[in-house]
Formats: structure tokens, C-alpha cells, sequence
């Protein structure tokens, strides 16, 4: 009788993968990667190398994964429960499930309300500091170190995105702890990550183009050779506070050296998982926002909110920037069209970048205030605030 590895499915998912994304990965179809978690076949040897890889384990381990029978995947399902019972005993396997538990909270940021997962992130960040002073091995130090790291970055989002963007301060300290920790596990991908996250407040919260770009180019410059998506993205944000100080050209540059940085990515790419198709369209489309270039804006922003459709975060802020492409053209009827998609997704996520482009587009709507679809507008952003 087959005995189901969950163990293997817990490492999957702890890498970022799906069942079907990490078929894609491993060139094999997705029945294939049911049945190695069924139990009902094996990797073959030569998979195996890759296999391991991808799940960012040793062949050893891999093999630790494939071999493990159900009585002992019973006892390992609650690792961390058993380490905070018994400090001490922390080991690989609890670090692992409580990375998969920050990987599965990440993947609910773009799409939940930030406040609803507070308090659950917060927890696991002070359980890898209970875990770090206790643990008796250098490996299982490090590998808290990096499970720190996405945590901290996580809890930066999630107050500066509850906060709607005000709360610098506070997400600055949880990047700054990121950064510590990722120096600790040497994890540059995770380093450049919390420094492009830094970025993202100096940019967007306390209005500091300069300071962004700054630190967006210290993203750039820690991940060349680490992640292209990560360099990648850490390029596009630098064309965007080049497009807040006014300047074209270099912002313009910045856009050509992200799309030839995801133009290299690989399905091996450490940051595959942040890695989306719409990426460069939206920041584009906000650069020529920013650089007063409303008609060349639109089209690229209109693209971007086509591909989403997601009522996530993301699509919340594309749909507020169109809505300002639109105003900016004199195009109300458009524009009051973009921004109810906008408050849809609002409604789902309470993203803060999404409420902040809402309520500048709302005062770029005065002119028109007597206009019966801009009334409708004002009423039902009145209407979501009461209700929020």
C-alpha cells in the first residue's frame, strides 16, 4: 500500500511551488509530481539532483523525504508546536513547516485585508526569535536567520500596507531586521529584497525619490548575479524615481535594463515566485504618469489591468493610476469606469496603495464634482469608508 509523503508536498510548498508550477520546473507532467507525493512512484536517479534544487534541500535529505513512512510524518506534522513546548528540540523540520507557514501568509498579501493577517505573522516572527536563542546548531541558526528574513519583510508590508502607507518608521525596523538576518544566513535574494521593500516607503510613503532610488540601485546592485527577477524589479522602481524627479531618459533606461534583466530569467530564479508578466507594464505605466505623459500612460496601464483581473492589491492600484491616465485626458466617464473596478478590488484587499491613488483621484475629480457619474463616485467611496 502507497504511503503518502507529505513531507515532500510540505517541502514543495515551502519552495513556492504548486503542484502544477513545479511539474513545469521539474519537466514532467503533473501526475507525475501526485504520484511521488502518493507514494505511488519515485523520482528516478537522474531526476533527483534537480528534484533537490528546487526544494532548496540536500540529495540526503531528498532521499529523507521520499523514504519517510506515515507514523513518522504524524509526528513531524506540528514541529513547531513540539519546539515551543521544548525549545531545545528545534530542528530542520521545524524551521521548514514554519517557512512554508510564512510562504503561505505571503501568498494571501496581495489578496486579503493586511490587518487579518497581522497578528498570525507576528506570531511566527516571535516564535523564530524564541527558536533562534534555543537552537543548539549553527545550520538550524541559519536557517532561522532566513526564515527571519521573509518573516520580517512580510510584517514590514503587512503594518506599512494596514497603516495606508503612514507608518514608516515601524516598517523601516522590520526591514532593517530583515536586512540583519538575511546578512546572517547570507542570503543575498532575501537582503536585496528587504532593501527594495525599504525603497517602497521611501518612494510612496515619505515621498523621497532620491532616497528610493538610492536604495533601489543597492537592490539592483546586491542581486545581479542572485535573482534576475529580484535586479529585475529593483530596476523598475528605479525607473520610477527617476520618473518622480522628471527624468526621461534615465528613467527610460532603467525600463530597458528591467526588461532585459526579465528577459534572462529562469525557471531556476530563487525569486520566481514574485515574478509576474504585468509587472513592468504597471511601472511603466506609472512612470509616464509621474513624468506627465497621460496619453502614452493609458494604453500600457490599460493592458495591465486586462491581465490582472484578480481583485487583488495590484490591480487595485493600475486601475487607480488608468483612472488618473484618463483624467488627465479630460476623460471622465472613463475615468469614474476605472476607479469602481478599482473599489472592487478595494472592497476584497483595503490595499493602502490602492486607497491612496483612490482618494488623489478623487481630488482630481473636483472639477467635475457636479458631473452625475463623478457623484457617484464621491458616494460610493463614502459609502466604502463607513463601511470599512
Amino acid at each position: 500500500m502507497a504511503v503518502r509523503r507529505t513531507g515532500l508536498a510540505r517541502a514543495r510548498k515551502a519552495a513556492g511551488f504548486t503542484q502544477e508550477s513545479f511539474a513545469e520546473a521539474a519537466h514532467v507532467e503533473r501526475s507525475t509530481v501526485v504520484r511521488w507525493e502518493a507514494g505511488a512512484r519515485e523520482p528516478l536517479p537522474y531526476q533527483r539532483p534537480k528534484l533537490a534544487r528546487l526544494l532548496r534541500v540536500s540529495l540526503e535529505k531528498l532521499d529523507e523525504l521520499l523514504t519517510t513512512d506515515a507514523r513518522d510524518e504524524a509526528e513531524s506534522d506540528d514541529r513547531p508546536a513540539h519546539s515551543l513546548r521544548h525549545p531545545g528540540s528545534v530542528d530542520l523540520l521545524a524551521v521548514a513547516q514554519l517557512r512554508q507557514h510564512v510562504h503561505e501568509l505571503d501568498e494571501r498579501y496581495d489578496r486579503a485585508p493586511s490587518t487579518s493577517l497581522l497578528a498570525e505573522t507576528g506570531k511566527v516572527l516571535g516564535q523564530i526569535t524564541l527558536f533562534t536563542a534555543h537552537a543548539r546548531t549553527h545550520r538550524v541558526r541559519r536557517e532561522l536567520s532566513a526564515v527571519e528574513a521573509e518573516s520580517a519583510i512580510l510584517m514590514g508590508q503587512l503594518v506599512w500596507d494596514a497603516s495606508q502607507r503612514r507608518d514608516h518608521r515601524t516598517a523601516h525596523r522590520y526591514f532593517d531586521q530583515a536586512c540583519a538576518a538575511a546578512k546572517r544566513a547570507r542570503d543575498f535574494a532575501a537582503e536585496g529584497l528587504a532593501l527594495l521593500r525599504k525603497s517602497f516607503v521611501a518612494l510612496y510613503g515619505e515621498n523621497d525619490p532620491e532616497a528610493g532610488l538610492v536604495l533601489t540601485m543597492q537592490a539592483a546592485e546586491m542581486t545581479t548575479g542572485t535573482s534576475h527577477v529580484l535586479s529585475g524589479l529593483a530596476m523598475l522602481h528605479a525607473a520610477e524615481a527617476h520618473a518622480m524627479l522628471g527624468r526621461l531618459g534615465d528613467c527610460e533606461r532603467a525600463l530597458g535594463d528591467a526588461e532585459a534583466r526579465f528577459g534572462q530569467i529562469d525557471e531556476d530564479d530563487t525569486a520566481l515566485h514574485l515574478f509576474s508578466p504585468t509587472q513592468y507594464g504597471r511601472l511603466a505605466g506609472s512612470c509616464y504618469l509621474f513624468l506627465g505623459r497621460a496619453e502614452q500612460a493609458a494604453p500600457i496601464l490599460e493592458t495591465a489591468a486586462a491581465e490582472l483581473r484578480d481583485r487583488s492589491k495590484s490591480e487595485a492600484i493600475v486601475l487607480g493610476n488608468l483612472s488618473l491616465a484618463y483624467l488627465r485626458q479630460g476623460k471622465v466617464d472613463e475615468a469614474a469606469g476605472a476607479l469602481h473596478k478599482a473599489m472592487d478590488a478595494i472592497e476584497l484587499t483595503w490595499g493602502g496603495g490602492g486607497l491612496n491613488i483612490l482618494f488623489d483621484a478623487c481630488r482630481e475629480m473636483r472639477p467635475w464634482r457636479h458631473d452625475a457619474d463623478v457623484q457617484d463616485v464621491h458616494d460610493r467611496v463614502m459609502t466604502l469608508m463607513a463601511t470599512k
